[in-house]
């Protein structure tokens, strides 16, 4: 037998978790609303990834098109991917053909094995990242999401996406080579509805991530994003936006949580401390905000006090 970290952790964990395993019973329950002609909505919760929501918390989007069904972002896991596969048959009439996947962030990857028959594409940058990260992401979701967890395979792009113009079944979009939020952010804008779909380039309503932000590179994705003439926008995470504000939530909240980490680092307070800092009441609205402040601090904190107090030679 090939041993993998997999197949460690698995042997690791074999003994204490095998009762549970056996009577695991979670169900995914996702709904699609339509926000257009031929596009639904799947809403993951506004909250943290936790055993209790098996990991979906992030929006998925489908599509429909004369070539079959196309699904952004398949979510967590096998077992909702399934789920996810049968919802976007019911709403469209037709199998899912298509699979593109925003950036690495198991949150929206993870259940790409479930559509095995479909084509599975993502940017380049995104291949290169769940190849480099794909396995610490997966032993991390096996150890907290446990049974939910059941089947998931780390599954690689098959094919790599690129900035310009996509048809596919007379579905006219255009994709978007962004970053910031990671180091390749794919967003979609579906022509027909006038509907862009921003993966996690933008959260609306709730806090944004940051395990692999570049504050300044997100802004510029920012900027090209509120230039455009859009109807209307997907997050990543929180509800449908039809007016910018996830945008300008976005922006304000990272612009924010640099600024504070900084000031922090040069007031000498430590990781603990910059953890608990007071979040601006203009913030109140967002979901997660104290935790994703906290994650952030262990993101940036060894960086920024590397950065400004470096060590003097002897």
């Amino acid at each position: 037998m090939k041993l993998t970290r997999r197949t460690v952790l698995a042997a690791a964990l074999a003994t204490p978790m095998a009762l549970k395993a056996q009577q695991f019973s979670g169900t995914y329950k996702p709904g699609a609303v339509a926000i257009g002609e031929g596009i639904w909505l799947v809403r993951g919760e506004d909250e943290a990834i936790g055993f209790a929501n098996g990991g979906a918390i992030a929006n998925a989007v489908i599509l429909a098109s004369d070539a079959g069904t196309i699904v952004v972002d398949p979510g967590p896991s096998y077992s909702f991917g399934l789920v996810l596969s049968e919802l976007a048959n019911q709403v469209s009439g037709a199998p899912v053909s298509h699979v593109f996947l925003t950036h690495l962030h198991p949150d929206h990857a993870f259940a790409a094995g479930a559509f095995a028959g479909a084509e599975f594409r993502a940017l380049p940058g995104t291949r290169m990242g769940i190849e480099r990260d794909g396995e610490g992401y997966s032993d991390s979701m096996y150890r907290l999401l446990a049974g939910w967890m059941t089947g998931s395979e780390l599954v690689l792009p098959r094919g790599d996406l690129a900035e310009g113009p996509l048809e596919i079944g007379g579905r006219k979009l255009e994709v978007l080579a962004l970053s910031g939020h990671s180091e390749a952010d794919l967003a979609i804008l579906d022509h027909a509805t006038g509907t862009l779909i921003a993966g996690d380039v933008v959260f609306h309503n709730r806090a944004p991530a940051t395990p692999n932000a570049d504050f300044a590179a997100w802004n510029a994705s920012l900027d090209r994003i509120e230039s455009m003439d859009l109807a209307q926008l997907v997050p990543g995470h929180g509800p449908l936006d039809s007016e910018g504000e996830g945008i300008r939530q976005t922006r304000d909240w990272i612009n924010w949580l640099e600024r504070s980490l900084r000031e922090a680092v040069t007031n000498g307070l430590d990781m603990t401390e910059a953890g608990e800092i007071a979040i601006p009441e203009r913030f109140a609205g967002m979901h997660a905000a104290r935790y994703e402040l906290q994650r952030s601090v262990s993101h940036f904190y060894p960086r920024y006090e590397a950065e400004l107090f470096p060590l003097l030679n002897e």
